[in-house]
């Protein structure tokens, strides 16, 4: 009975949302401004948006094809040998995407916790985290995400809703932006913060229900691009563009800003590094799930667990590549924009081919992927 479809819809958004919401969220609102000054809100929109279009394409791929992951799916679709190389692709892509956003978290934890703590540490203790959690079925992983979900949602909202009464409305003006010219660069930059979404095509062969799989992805990335574009949106009233121009983590310092009525605390900065961390851990946990789960469907193994020791020291020594905070930042911008290509390209040809060869899937029986192997 452990192997039967049981997620939920509802589970399934919170999964999205949780992932999608992440390390990302303190230097979002700098990526912003530096691509369109005032317009950094709508840059965040329309990064949510192009987010969603990779979503979009991976979800209807797992409804065409609602037993399986998309190493299975792609070799029926594109041949074995292509769609072997277009899985490695996916599986290093998210590895390396693990290994950076473990590297950003040990950053922001010495820089501003541990000042005396070597970022080594920091880095290793929540990638043995994430490889811990990983090694349980997709269910217990659903469980993990919908438990911590509203811890991540109440605090964050909660926060942009008392700094929003220290926001200046000039301060978003114009709307489009000073300079446009860095907008589509932006929107990029933004649009790969979502690219956790991917994690949706280990999801679908779970849900009790597959058919909702759409609805559930629209109000998972609703739910993630709210809170993100919210936050953009409060940064930039309470400190202006230019202002932020000169932020590392703006979110952060609009956490230090904000109080709660009557000083219950006069800031909230570490209440919301608290729930920081969470954000952290469920996005690890679900791109170094999603590579190890990959992989092993990869390599026909019917278990993932040998694969979540195996991958560790790789993710951590990647994680170590960049010398300082500033070239770390520079390769996060530059995988996450090559990375559009595997979380957007590769869906998106997979299921142009599948129309035109008219290839589907079985209708959805009763067991996960996870015992159909």
């Amino acid at each position: 009975m452990d192997h039967l479809r049981r997620i939920t819809a509802i589970q399934t958004s919170a999964v999205l949302a949780s992932t999608i919401i992440g390390v990302g969220v303190l230097a979002l609102p700098l990526f912003a401004v530096r691509a369109a000054d005032a317009g950094a809100p709508l840059v965040t929109l329309l990064g949510a948006a192009l987010g969603y279009v990779g979503l979009f394409l991976i979800t209807l791929l797992g409804v065409r094809f609602p037993n399986q992951s998309i190493v299975r799916y792609s070799e029926d679709i594109i041949g074995r040998g292509l769609a072997w190389v277009g899985s490695a692709a996916i599986i290093l892509f998210f590895a390396v995407l693990t290994s950076l956003a473990a590297r950003e978290f040990g950053e922001v934890v010495v820089t501003s916790v541990l000042k005396n703590t070597p970022v080594e540490v920091t880095v290793i203790v929540m990638l043995v985290l994430a490889t811990i959690s990983a090694r349980n079925d997709i269910m217990t992983f659903a469980y993990i995400h919908h438990f911590y979900f509203p811890l991540l949602l109440g605090p964050g909202f909660l926060i942009v809703a008392l700094s929003m009464k220290n926001a200046d409305m000039i301060n978003l003006q114009p709307i489009w932006g000073n300079d446009p010219h860095g907008m589509l660069r932006g929107i990029m930059t933004v649009g790969s913060l979502f690219q956790g979404s991917f994690v949706m095509t280990l999801v679908i062969p779970a849900m009790r229900r597959p058919d909702r799989a759409m609805q559930a992805s629209f109000w998972g990335i609703v739910i993630a691009g709210g809170l993100y574009v919210s936050i953009v949106v409060a940064a930039v009233g309470v400190f202006g563009a230019e202002e932020i121009k000169h932020l590392l983590w703006p979110t952060l310092e609009l956490a230090k800003a904000t109080t709660l009525p009557a000083n219950v605390l006069e800031r909230l900065d570490a209440a919301f590094l608290a729930v920081w961390v969470t954000a952290v851990f469920t996005t690890l946990l679900s791109t170094y799930f999603l590579t190890i789960r990959l992989s092993s469907e990869l390599f026909r193994l019917r278990d993932h667990k040998a694969f979540s020791s195996f991958v560790l020291p790789f993710v951590f020594v990647m994680a170590l590549v960049p010398r300082n905070i500033f070239q770390m930042y520079d390769v996060i911008e530059y995988v996450g924009t090559i990375g559009l290509a595997i979380t957007i390209g590769y869906p998106g040809l997979l299921l142009i081919v599948a129309l035109i060869r008219k290839k589907r899937g079985n209708q959805p029986n009763e067991r996960t992927m996870e015992q159909a192997r």
